[in-house]
């Protein structure tokens, strides 16, 4: 374990960050890349109708597991704490508290993704000609929860010791897996949306058995043992006091993007198809930028529980420059390539221009997106979680819906639509530094 940790709390801040953000950058990326392997497979050999199926389902998976993964980060914090502060019993029952959580959590998403997706999908106005193939996906894609929850809540523990090597490593060989399964299902027995979600789900399960089996083989602390799996009240209660606002937030956030995709889907399954490859291409931009989010959250939650308040001001200002920069050179470059990465998914030229214009207001501004999320990783690895989740529903989510039901009505275009996100991340940016450096000064004093 100590070969794969990393120590927040002593030595230089700016090179620790960019040793904890690599591998984590590189898991988010390979993620996609093997989620972008999905529906380029079913574009090119199902066609545009199973390729908008997939990607409708999207903001409504998010909204549906919103919640645990707000979880998993409360989880993450308190574990941070814990080893900062070197209270190594409590650590090792939050591991436990943790892994006892995703375990419920996972069986629990199974039954709502299956009885919950076909009305969902339905107040979300997805088109007669798409939603059978929708509600086909996300029944399958459902049933790997259990996987899921179990990587992701066991790499935020291996996340809040500084190891982000070994998820990493996981990832990679269960979406290695998920892309010759893609290929198997797809091309070779034409399941077509089925076999898509049948690989998905497989690989879940894949990379959750490896996450498990890593916390087993671990020493001291950080070994998980599966009988003592339980929630111990002090370490369930501080998880959820920092994780469910941000869990909160992530499902109002979903609400939003669901209410957008809606508004998409009056367009057609063209604008839909070139949304749904926009938005793939620019997911590879934003989980660049939300390694550095979770580098912010991680070293900050150590650093506190070490009680050195000195540190946490380098820790933002190092945080968001890498941010920016990343945001600047991935969000233009993905822009500027735009044509012949969109092409990748569908050759179509109304999809790509669709596409296109998506990605001119979304993805070129999007270190904006970076910058308002490094500053809520920051506040919560603080141990605040209500205000960032109040200032991020009121400056993104509430602005956005009411910019949907005003100004998007009175004037029916995409780029009325997509121009609401950019401006809603500047906004919301603003109001957090200035809670940030309100809540800042109560730890001057103890500096």
């Amino acid at each position: 374990m100590k070969s794969n940790s990393i120590d927040m709390t002593e030595g230089s801040i700016f090179n620790k960050i960019i040793l904890f953000a690599i591998p984590l950058m590189l898991s988010s990326i390979l993620q996609l890349l093997f989620n972008a392997a999905d529906l380029v497979v079913v574009g090119k050999f199902a066609g545009s109708e199973s390729l908008a199926a997939v990607g409708s389902t999207n903001a409504l998976i998010n909204l549906l597991v919103n919640l645990f993964i707000g979880l998993s980060m409360g989880a993450s914090v308190v574990m941070g704490r814990c080893i900062g502060a070197r209270r190594y019993d409590e650590a090792h029952k939050a591991l436990h508290t943790a892994m006892a959580i995703a375990t419920v959590g996972g069986v629990m998403m199974i039954f709502v993704g299956y009885f919950a997706s076909a009305p969902m999908l339905k107040l979300m106005a997805t088109p007669d000609d798409v939603i059978n193939l929708s509600i086909l996906y996300m029944k399958i894609y459902f049933v790997g929860m259990p996987g899921m929850m179990a990587y992701n809540f066991g790499s935020a523990i291996l996340r809040s010791a500084g190891d982000t090597k070994r998820p990493l490593y996981f990832l990679t060989v269960a979406g290695v897996i998920n892309v010759i399964l893609n290929l198997i299902l797809v091309i070779g027995f034409h399941m077509g949306v089925a076999g898509v979600a049948i690989a998905t789900a497989a690989s879940q399960y894949i990379s959750g058995f490896f996450v498990v089996m890593a916390l087993v083989k671990s020493e001291g602390y950080m070994q998980l043992h599966l009988k003592e799996l339980r929630f111990h009240k002090d370490q369930a209660i501080e998880m959820i006091r920092i994780g469910f606002p941000a869990g909160l937030q992530g499902i109002i956030f979903s609400i939003s993007n669901v209410l957008i995709q809606s508004s998409i889907n009056s367009f057609g399954k063209i604008v839909m198809a070139g949304n749904t490859a926009a938005s793939n291409i620019e997911g590879f931009v934003y989980t660049a930028m939300n390694s550095i989010y979770q580098t912010a959250l991680s070293f900050t939650s150590q650093n506190m529980g070490a009680k050195r308040y000195d540190r946490i001001d380098k820790i933002l200002f190092e945080c968001q420059l890498t941010v920016i920069i990343i945001g600047l050179v991935a969000g233009i470059g993905a822009y500027t390539m735009g044509d012949k990465l969109l092409a990748i998914y569908d050759s179509d030229p109304e999809v790509i221009g669709y596409g296109l214009t998506r990605m001119s207001l979304v993805c070129a501004p999007y270190f904006l997106c970076g910058m308002m999320d490094v500053m809520v990783g920051s506040l919560r690895g603080m141990g605040y979680s209500i205000m960032p989740m109040i200032v991020s529903l009121t400056g993104a989510c509430l602005f956005r819906v009411i910019w949907i039901l005003t100004v998007f009505a009175a004037n029916h275009t995409l780029f009325t639509l997509y121009i609401s996100y950019p401006i809603s991340w500047a906004l919301t940016f603003s109001i957090h530094l200035l809670c940030y450096l309100v809540v800042r000064r109560k730890f001057k004093t103890a500096e």
